[in-house]
């Protein structure tokens, strides 16, 4: 049976609600993130990212791209309630919503709430309720399968839709350029482009064992989304693989010790939130970024789930010593806590894991 998916995705979410809540930075160019100096855009307004903009860049080199840019801090407990109040919305229709972060989600609507026939009536109808109570604006892509929903969710941002139908879709593929598919990264688009792969068309001219043997697993991934093809289903309660907390200085650091002290206080966040979700994980992972931005991990994986909050802190001082960090100049510290054990029968006790040191 055909499905009918929906992609919602908001549009510059962290920086529209900025806007939203203060009337001076509407129609400007806003940073949320970062300074002048120093630090990471967590988003950019649809105003600075004409200028080249874009999340994930060194704000200084946002404010060289874009002088007259304006750095707002960023207010994470305000996007978490809007987007709370964004899946209500969803939920007015159905169940099965998959969040992939707070500012877009899959929907499955083929049976809904409402018993609306219509996948492309109800995409408008949660676009126009996010509008009117919320203020803020999103896109929104419909189609039979995920893949071409979120595809589509991005061919009339901000504030469109776009709808793909069954009947549509390979020659919608084939005139796709190919840093257009998602799921094929900048990197990878690079790589297609060297290979003569310009668009859908060229790519769906590559046999399934060559795509394999180019790209690894990824090749069989390409070669059903350019025909299509995508049987994945909306999962209403994605499994979150890994939980981690991090700090970025103010000033860069390069003395062991002091970062030793910063890692205390990022252990003891980590903690919190491991003992919270009652996720405990086997794998340690340890992150410095570097001044220039270069970023550096060290990974550990025990026989046994990290259950003890000393262990944790001891054995991220062997990971950061293992980074040498006294070569560098530090600007981020970061530690985080991945596969997790639901294994119920492993009879640890504190004590016995800190016997390990």
């Amino acid at each position: 049976m055909s499905r009918k998916i929906i992609h919602i995705d908001m549009d510059a979410f962290f920086a529209s609600i900025e806007q939203r809540d203060f009337p001076h930075l509407r129609g400007k160019p806003v940073a949320v993130g970062g300074s002048r100096e120093r630090g990471v855009v967590a988003a950019a307004s649809y105003e600075a990212r004409k200028f080249g903009v874009r999340s994930a860049m060194p704000s200084s080199l946002a404010y060289r791209k874009c002088p007259q840019i304006i750095f707002t801090k960023s207010r994470f407990h305000v996007y978490k309630a809007v987007s709370e109040q964004i899946r209500k919305i969803f939920y007015e229709y159905t169940d099965l919503v998959e969040p992939l972060s707070l500012d877009e989600a899959y929907l499955d609507v083929t049976e809904n709430k409402k018993g609306i026939g219509s996948a492309i009536q109800i995409a408008e109808e949660i676009r126009k309720k996010i509008s009117d109570t919320l203020n803020l604006t999103a896109s929104a892509g419909v189609s039979y399968n995920k893949f071409l929903a979120k595809t589509a969710s991005d061919i009339n941002k901000p504030n469109g839709i776009a709808v793909i139908l069954p009947e549509e879709a390979i020659e919608f593929l084939e005139k796709l350029q190919i840093d257009r598919f998602y799921g094929i990264g900048s990197v990878t688009a690079e790589k297609m482009k060297k290979l003569g792969i310009f668009k859908g068309s060229d790519l769906k001219k590559w046999p399934l064992e060559h795509l394999i043997d180019t790209f690894g697993k990824s090749g069989k991934f390409y070669y059903h989304i350019v025909r299509g093809i995508d049987n994945r289903k909306v999962k209403p309660s994605r499994e979150r693989k890994s939980i981690g907390a991090e700090r970025t200085f103010s000033k860069d650091i390069a003395d062991v010790g002091t970062m030793k002290k910063h890692l205390n206080r990022i252990a003891e966040i980590l903690w919190n939130r491991i003992t919270s979700a009652n996720k405990y994980g086997k794998t340690l992972t340890v992150k410095v970024k570097l001044h220039n931005f270069e970023s550096h991990t060290k990974s550990k994986t025990f026989e046994k789930r990290i259950i003890n909050y000393n262990f944790l802190l001891q054995e991220s001082y062997h990971l950061l010593d293992e980074l040498e960090p006294q070569k560098f100049n530090v600007r981020l510290l970061g530690i985080s806590v991945s596969n997790f054990s639901s294994n119920d029968d492993e009879q640890q006790s504190s004590h016995e894991q800190l016997k390990l040191f």
